[in-house]
């Protein structure tokens, strides 16, 4: 809002300064201050009203030790994420961008479905929360509506980069190096030279007229990476601090993806995938991260306060479609690691237990606990020190994937 306050202003009756405001970078960098500081700040009144209204932790006696203590502290505090993403957002992005309003619905949505499983199991007294099957509804819903406005809408686009001998100087002197906006399905694959693959390329095994229908193979791709992403950070909100921190790594990771790929300078020099309009998500993954920096604030060892399935449900969701929307989702399962290494710990445990209790009469496990953060605290580790490893393989896993930029 206030960016078409400040545009309005500069172009009517040129106030000084107000140029500032067309400048993603600045306005990114206000994004990140203003959630900070207001998940830091209003952080803790959010946290005193939780408690005020007792939302409090009911948890189950796993044998873990600092378990019992954690009893009754706040939950729900993903509000605190949403609330301080949502707020700079409003104030300092393009809201009629495509991929603001996607990332706007997205948080809102998921937002709701953990809000509405965390009021059932605290004021319900239901600790299964929300049924399974209308969990997975709403992120399938989600998923449809993501597919279907980054493949049926007109504003999401690509420009192909032109060969050295089609590029030329126009009549304003600027350089153009690449071909005119075009929609495509196209996204990117690591560490291949021509690394481009178009998942409407597929549908041509079965003919050549099908590369319309192409949304039949990237609606469900869609609804797969969000529902597999979501559940994943579900699985590592476990210990104190850990989702968070995990979730900020990954996040600012994928802002660097979104700047490069939405500057053409940038995308020129490093030979990515050059998409229009896409710069802009650098507000609200600043706004993102500024929120999960100041949660981390109270949620770190020993917690004041836990997201609960508000808060983890959404920054899945958020980092899904991020990395979709930047044409990375390929590079997910290197980049958010820690959420795939979790999802399988628990995907192994579940499925041998059930392979040797039909085989052998007695169930056996691989892990003393699943996820797989738990087996480490089960081996006698504290949480502090398990958190603060996993968030030295996230930064590796996040090096790395930016290294896969021009590791080709």
């Amino acid at each position: 809002m206030l960016y078409y306050l400040f545009e309005y202003l500069e172009k009517h009756y040129s106030l000084a300064g107000a140029g500032l405001f067309q400048y993603i970078t600045f306005r990114s960098a206000v994004a990140f201050i203003i959630s900070l500081l207001f998940s830091t700040i209003y952080g803790k009144r959010i946290i005193n009203f939780l408690q005020q209204k007792q939302v409090g932790e009911s948890v189950r006696d796993l044998g873990l030790t600092g378990q019992v203590e954690k009893a009754g502290t706040p939950t729900m505090g993903g509000i605190i994420i949403i609330l301080a993403t949502l707020i700079p957002v409003l104030l300092f992005a393009k809201l009629e961008n495509i991929y603001i309003i996607i990332l706007i619905v997205t948080t809102l949505w998921m937002g709701a479905i953990g809000f509405l499983d965390d009021y059932i199991k605290i004021f319900k007294k239901n600790k299964e929360g929300l049924k399974g099957r209308f969990k997975i509804l709403g992120q399938v819903s989600l998923g449809i509506f993501v597919g279907a406005m980054l493949y049926f809408n007109p504003q999401v686009t690509i420009k192909q980069k032109l060969p050295v001998k089609f590029q030329y100087v126009a009549e304003n002197g600027i350089p153009v190096l690449f071909g005119k906006a075009e929609k495509s399905t196209k996204t990117t694959i690591p560490f291949l030279k021509n690394n481009e693959l178009n998942y409407a390329e597929a549908l041509t095994l079965f003919g050549d007229g099908l590369k319309d229908y192409a949304w039949l193979i990237f609606i469900p791709i869609v609804i797969f990476i969000i529902t597999a992403v979501s559940n994943g950070a579900n699985l590592t909100d476990g210990i104190d601090g850990l989702a968070a921190g995990s979730s900020a790594i990954i996040v600012l990771t994928l802002g660097i993806f979104a700047w490069v790929s939405g500057n053409i300078i940038f995308a020129n020099y490093l030979n990515v995938m050059y998409i229009p309009s896409s710069g802009e998500m650098t507000v609200f993954i600043s706004a993102f991260v500024g929120a999960l920096i100041g949660f981390l604030w109270y949620n770190t060892y020993p917690a004041q306060v836990f997201m609960g399935d508000t808060g983890s449900l959404t920054i899945g969701a958020v980092i899904a479609v991020l990395a979709i929307a930047v044409r990375k989702e390929l590079l997910i399962p290197i980049l958010a690691g820690v959420f795939l290494v979790e999802n399988l710990s628990v995907i192994l445990q579940v499925s041998y237990f059930k392979y040797t209790k039909k085989k052998y009469g007695v169930g056996k496990r691989i892990f003393k606990m699943s996820p797989l953060h738990h087996h480490y605290q089960k081996t006698g580790y504290h949480e502090s020190k398990i958190v603060t490893r996993f968030w030295i393989i996230g930064i590796l896993l996040a090096v790395f994937t930016i290294v896969t930029l021009k590791l080709r």
